[in-house]
């Protein structure tokens, strides 16, 4: 008989004995699966997070007891837990459940959350809250994924250590980030878990500090000092936490057991927690990372399903990235913890010597790249647009103030599909087209991609490269990178009756429009303006004398985007011009597949086609 059916919310799984509770863990892990190669999804970390979550849920009283997780990726089981079982097929589909946690779907779902470092900060938050209005209940935040390498987390740390509230933070330790974790705490974590040094450790520092029984107070504070160094989690009882552990996640008794001793301790507790990632899935135990954040793929096997061979924009960067950085020594590279995702682990593979992961560090990575060019390197800094938001600060004060020649290579920027508003990358173009010294670009396409890393690096200037994720448009690739000039675009077509200026993968949707209106018997033109900052206002020129009427279309918000540009221009010069541009509104677009979204905002080439013509009839 299956338990997890009989589970419509917590409440009912504290019913349940705590003999059936590893036949659950196992339900769980099997629907997680299934669900996710149909799907897609953040299927490691969820499957490793099974017991942790089990257990949370078995002992405390949630939702009045309050658990936050740390960027959502394990967050799955939770989700089958409160309440949304039968609505679980839909995750990640148009309409259907966040694969995060999300405060509008759920009273069990305390805080949203995509990017990580943010669980302790809001978690504290939570437990001063509940202090004001002198409540009992209990706060968890669940971090994981490495998400302690991000500053914010430190910060939460040592803030929740000075104010002394009750707070339960468990360290999710399944040693990796998304991919292989790097970094000195991540060292020192994997020393703690070594029974033997440890025990060695302890015992040749006790038989060392007894030669000093005559220094008396000095011997204390040497004895503290040495287990500061021999033992990791002093870290953290430094810090004014106290800690337990390292304890078994994937064992639900030892879990369960552990937490009800903890439940009522106070002030701020660290419980170390040892899991593995993929738990229960061979496929993915064997490969955490590539099953980390996974398309649809075959359960029996772990092969993926319906991949693209087209070259995608990922690949033709890091493409671009190997043949530049072997004629030029001076290259570096460097990731935030994102190696496969960016295109970076081939560089990496290569030049071992010229990479660079700073860990989920965003602030650090782009500092850093000021470092290196200060001192005559030339960096290029690879994230996802959407984590690109959070070193924003660093872009403007450490980098394009002193005009260093950094180059930001921004993979997923635009409309992401299944990850939703946490991961869509559609802010970049409106929050960097501001900052003089900055040159901001776009390619067309996959082809186009490699020219631009080409034309970043001669740039020897700040420049951003923005591109989206997957597949590109299976144009024909140059052997090799080009330079292009900069703040120029190019004509693909001149219309007499309308022109799109398009930007980034927007330009083919645009020139399939163009060939639509034209068996409707409007001419209309396309021109690829590549450039964002500079604005190549010489074409707009160019376009305003063949028709007044002018599109500008983007993978972006609408305000403060490359139509803000081209209309700032346009009305600073006191033209006569009609202006319509195509991006995305005042919201925040929720998930689904990318061409459904593109369709929902009028984006894709078959709206575009259906808002000119509209447009042009008034």
């Amino acid at each position: 008989m299956k338990v997890l059916p009989s589970i419509q919310s917590p409440r009912d799984l504290r019913l349940i004995k705590k003999e059936h509770l590893p036949t659950l863990c196992e339900e769980l892990r099997r629907t997680i699966i299934e669900t996710a190669s149909k799907n897609g999804g953040h299927l490691g970390s969820s499957l490793g997070a099974v017991e942790i979550i089990t257990a949370l849920h078995y002992v405390f009283n949630t939702p009045e007891d309050k658990i936050v997780f740390d960027t959502g990726h394990q967050a799955y089981a939770h989700k089958l837990l409160t309440g949304r079982q039968k609505d679980f097929g839909t995750i990640r589909t148009q309409n259907g459940l966040s694969g995060f946690p999300k405060r509008c779907e759920s009273e069990y779902d305390t805080f949203g959350v995509g990017h990580a470092s943010t669980a302790i900060s809001a978690a504290l938050g939570m437990a001063i809250a509940r202090d004001q209005k002198k409540e009992k209940s209990k706060v968890i935040a669940v971090v994981g994924d490495g998400c302690l390498t991000g500053g914010m987390a430190y910060e939460a740390l040592q803030n929740a250590g000075l104010l002394r509230s009750d707070l339960l933070v468990i360290l999710n330790d399944n040693q990796m980030f998304i991919s292989k974790r790097v970094g000195a705490l991540g060292k020192a974590l994997t020393k703690l878990l070594t029974t033997k040094y440890v025990q060695l450790a302890e015992e040749k520092a006790t038989n060392f500090l007894k030669r000093f029984d005559e220094l008396g107070n000095n011997a204390a504070k040497l004895a503290k000092r040495a287990r500061s160094i021999l033992f990791p989690g002093t870290l953290f009882e430094e810090m004014g936490f106290r800690y337990f552990g390292p304890v078994n996640g994937n064992d639900i008794n030892e879990m369960i057991e552990v937490l009800e001793n903890l439940k009522d301790v106070k002030g701020p507790v660290m419980l170390h927690v040892v899991t593995k990632k993929g738990k229960g899935y061979k496929p993915a135990e064997e490969k955490p990372t590539k099953f980390h954040g996974i398309g649809i793929f075959d359960v029996d096997t772990g092969d993926t399903i319906g991949k693209s061979n087209s070259v995608t924009f990922t690949q033709a960067f890091s493409d671009a990235l190997l043949k530049l950085a072997e004629k030029d020594k001076s290259i570096t590279a460097i990731t935030a913890a994102m190696p496969e995702g960016t295109g970076l682990d081939a560089f990496r593979d290569k030049f071992p010597a010229r990479y660079f992961d700073v860990g989920i560090a965003e602030e650090h990575a782009a500092t850093f790249a000021a470092g290196l060019a200060a001192g005559g390197s030339k960096p290029v800094v690879a994230l996802y647009s959407t984590f690109a938001q959070r070193c924003y600060d660093q872009i403007v004060h450490d980098i394009c103030l002193q005009n260093l020649p950094v180059v930001f290579a921004l993979d997923r920027a635009g409309l992401v599909g299944e990850d939703g508003p946490t991961h869509h990358g559609v802010f970049d173009l409106s929050f960097l087209r501001d900052i003089p010294n900055l040159i901001l670009a776009a390619p067309a396409d996959e082809n186009e991609m490699q020219h631009m890393l080409k034309t970043a690096f001669d740039a020897n200037a700040p420049f951003v490269l923005r591109y989206p994720r997957g597949a590109g448009f299976g144009v024909k690739m140059d052997d090799a990178p080009q330079a292009l000039e900069i703040g120029k675009g190019v004509w693909l077509k001149k219309g007499k009756d309308v022109n799109i200026l398009a930007i980034g993968n927007r330009v083919h949707p645009a020139l399939k429009a163009a060939q639509a209106l034209a068996e409707k018997g409007v001419d209309c033109g396309v021109a690829n303006m590549r450039f964002v900052r500079p604005l190549d206002t010489g074409l707009i020129d160019e376009a305003l004398a063949l028709s007044p009427r002018l599109v500008t279309t983007e993978d972006n918000m609408l305000a403060g985007g490359f139509g803000s540009a081209v209309a700032e221009y346009l009305t600073d010069k006191q033209a006569d011009f009609k202006l319509l541009r195509l991006g995305i509104g005042d919201e925040f677009v929720e998930h689904g597949k990318v061409s459904q979204l593109y369709d929902q905002l009028g984006m894709s080439a078959g709206q575009m086609t259906d808002h000119i013509l509209k447009w042009k009839t008034k």
